[in-house]
């Protein structure tokens, strides 16, 4: 411990009361000494009033410190000299001799009586101290950390301390602490900035004021702070005047509570090793100062809190890792779809709970559909992100492959079972620190998937464990969707069942997770109604929408995360869609080249004529060669030009090398080296190949001459390494 006091340390002044009694008792030693006088003079015997004469230094011993018990004692043995010994003539030699031997046997008596009297009182001044920096230290242990809050932390270190250890007390800290970060190291000699992160004065207008704005302030070099900042060790001392102060002592920045201390101390707050900030505390004139013992006092206060400062800022650190994981793992934004308008919201969990595994999804699909998803990873934490985020990438890839939504479940059952396999530690494999330390809890999720078709403006949806959406259907109040509940993913071996429903142009969707209607105060019914009346409100934009119901239902302090998505469904009329109905016949192929291309010129698309020929050609060809009837052709316009053609036969196309002299099998490579993408879905009654083309074509290069046959088409792609066949 290194002390550095500015000015010698000064005893504290007699207490109030130890004067007034000093004074009164050399008072009664002159009272009763002319007493003694009076009393000689009328003939009366005076040999009783030596015996109060003898009281005095007692009753001093009982009352005064030893010193001026001293003094009280030597002016009674003066008074009594000067009374029994001159002024009476008429007391006998034996007497005198007798009282003066009295007198100062009392003073002897009462130096003994003071000095025992003196040692027992700083014998429980010192339990009593004692006790009370234990109990001071007990509170601290109590209430400092209470919660995962850097910032909250400090304020709890500053209203322990201030009152009962000191009269202002302020706690600064490094930036990078307030963001989770390590300070970074090296000495910190010369001016240090921190920041204020809490302050408490007394008397209570201080201590009523506003909270500290977390403003900078800066330590000099040499002051009080800087040293022990730069030495690692508490620095204490004095102040005479307030210019001494300002220059040994940081002003604060919110307010004049520390401009001139009496006695002031300062304490690096260093936690394994890494110094995270600085403790200061003062004290006025009207308090004795600073003493080691406070600073050891002080320097185990501020060990502790120490430590509480730095796993709240590893618990920041962590959580903002979390947050950073589970957000990147998250759609940036909701792109437009021509089926639905569609906002989204995610809310992590408070500090308290921590990051979750809520996830949300608007996945296009072909045919102009769209796919809603939200999902809940069971469990908070780094974990949980993570599982969510191969969920979300599993469901995407199902989402590619056009599955039903029952069937997108079960294979993401499937998926979940084998990630718990994957997570769950094997005995032989890890020690024993390991397991103990794995994560060994059922992995389980829910999800709920749905899937909607603005051409027939039906929605299928299926739920695994999930709460059922809403839907504000127009002229209508808010209401659930009725879809079959299926169990949780990760449970196995049930079935999952879809649900169709028909939605008008312009319904409402909400798609959420139970963070949102799960309430510690409130029952689950409860909060159900609640979100219905919120969604009944209707509201101008569906950002709007979010807003206002996140507004209304979150008012929980410690909840779980929470993903919202808001959609409001759209209809593909009879000017966005064609269809015809193909005899199953090769003849057929020329009169969908001349459908195709009449749509297209009434649409206003004559420079996709060719490509889409060309692809509507191929498509139909081996529709009708290879699949069976009915065969039927769809284009579809928006963004880009969509060309579908379905038929009966459930076997979907494949990719194969085709060589340099066979007469097939290019077909499909055509189609998807002219088209932005393609694919394949299968459906109740067979499949349909779908081709999207842009409009107008950017980078695919459709040869100028119209007459060149699909057959010197297919040649300019020969020499490709991959080659396609139906």
């Amino acid at each position: 411990m290194h002390r550095t006091p500015l000015v010698p340390h000064r005893a504290g002044s007699a207490a109030p009361s130890v004067r007034p009694a000093f004074i009164t008792l050399l008072i009664a030693v002159v009272v009763i000494a002319g007493a003694r006088l009076v009393l000689a003079a009328a003939g009366m015997q005076v040999m009783g009033m030596a015996e109060y004469s003898t009281l005095i230094p007692v009753v001093a011993a009982a009352l005064l410190p030893l010193r001026q018990t001293l003094i009280v004692g030597l002016a009674n043995l003066a008074v009594g000299i000067l009374a029994y010994g001159i002024l009476l003539p008429s007391m006998s030699h034996a007497s005198r001799i007798t009282v003066i031997t009295a007198l100062g046997a009392s003073i002897l008596v009462s130096l003994a009586v003071c000095r025992a009297r003196i040692a027992a009182e700083r014998s429980l001044k010192g339990l009593m101290v004692a006790r009370e920096r234990l109990t001071l230290l007990s509170e601290a242990s109590t209430r400092v950390g209470g919660t995962l809050d850097v910032a909250r932390t400090a304020e709890e270190l500053a209203e322990v301390a201030v009152r009962r250890f000191a009269d202002h007390a302020a706690v600064d800290l490094f930036d990078p602490v307030l963001k989770g970060e390590e300070p970074a190291p090296g000495p910190l000699a010369g001016p240090v900035t921190l920041r204020r992160v809490a302050h408490r004065s007394v008397p209570a207008a201080l201590t009523a004021a506003e909270p500290p704005d977390s403003s900078t302030v800066t330590y000099p070099g040499g002051s009080m702070p800087a040293m022990s900042l730069l030495r690692g060790v508490p620095v204490h001392g004095q102040f005479t005047d307030a210019a001494e102060s300002e220059e040994c002592w940081p002003t604060d920045p919110n307010g004049p509570a520390t401009q001139a201390p009496h006695s002031a101390l300062a304490i690096p707050l260093r936690a394994r090793g890494v110094t995270l900030g600085a403790a200061l505390f003062t004290r006025s004139r009207h308090r004795d100062p600073f003493d080691t013992d406070d600073a050891l006092l002080a320097q185990e206060i501020a060990a502790r809190a120490a430590v509480c400062v730095d796993n709240a800022r590893r618990y920041t650190h962590e959580r903002a890792t979390s947050v950073a994981l589970q957000r990147s793992l998250l759609p940036q934004m909701v792109p437009p779809q021509p089926a639905v308008q569609a906002a989204a919201r995610y809310l992590p969990a408070d500090i308290e709970v921590g990051v979750g595994g809520d996830w949300y999804d608007v996945i296009p699909l072909s045919g102009a559909r769209v796919a809603l998803v939200v999902g809940d990873v069971v469990g908070h934490g780094i974990r949980a992100s993570a599982a969510m985020g191969r969920l979300r990438a599993a469901v995407r890839t199902l989402a590619d492959i056009d599955l039903p939504p029952d069937e997108l479940l079960t294979h993401l059952d499937d998926i979940v079972i084998r990630l718990q396999n994957e997570t769950a530690p094997s005995p032989g494999g890890l020690d024993e620190d390991a397991v103990a330390g794995a994560d060994v809890g059922e992995f389980l999720a829910t999800c709920l998937y749905m899937v909607y078709d603005p051409i027939s403006r039906r929605c299928t949806a299926a739920r695994a464990g999930h709460p059922s959406p809403a839907v504000v259907r127009p002229g209508e109040d808010a209401r659930f969707l009725d879809i079959p509940a299926g169990p949780p993913l990760g449970v196995g071996g049930l079935p999952f069942e879809t649900a169709e429903i028909h939605l008008p142009e312009g319904s409402l969707l909400a798609l959420y997770t139970d963070g949102l209607v799960e309430s510690p105060r409130h029952c689950l019914d409860e909060r159900l109604e609640r979100l219905l009346e919120v969604l009944s409100e209707r509201k101008p934009t569906l950002q709007e929408a979010c807003d206002h119901v996140l507004d209304l239902l979150v008012d929980d302090r410690t909840r779980d995360d929470i993903a919202l998505v808001v959609a409001r469904t759209q209809a593909l009329d009879h000017g966005h869609t064609v269809a015809w109905e193909l005899l199953e016949d090769l003849s057929e192929v020329a009169r969908a080249r001349d459908l195709a291309s009449l749509q297209l010129a009434r649409w206003g698309l004559p420079e996709t004529a060719f490509l889409a020929e060309l692809v509507v050609s191929e498509l139909v060809t081996n529709a009708i060669r290879y699949g069976g009837s009915p065969v039927q052709l769809r284009l579809i316009r928006q963004d880009t030009l969509i060309c579908e053609v379905s038929d009966s036969s459930n076997t979907a196309p494949h990719l194969r090398r085709a060589r340099t002299f066979d007469e097939g099998g290019r077909g499909l490579f055509i189609v998807a080296q002219l088209a932005e993408r393609w694919g394949t879905r299968q459906h109740s009654d067979g499949k349909t190949i779908w081709a999207e083309l842009a409009v107008p074509p950017a980078t695919v290069q459709a040869p100028a001459p119209k007459e060149m046959s699909r057959a010197a088409a297919a040649g300019m792609s020969a020499s490709r390494p991959r080659q396609t066949a139906w």
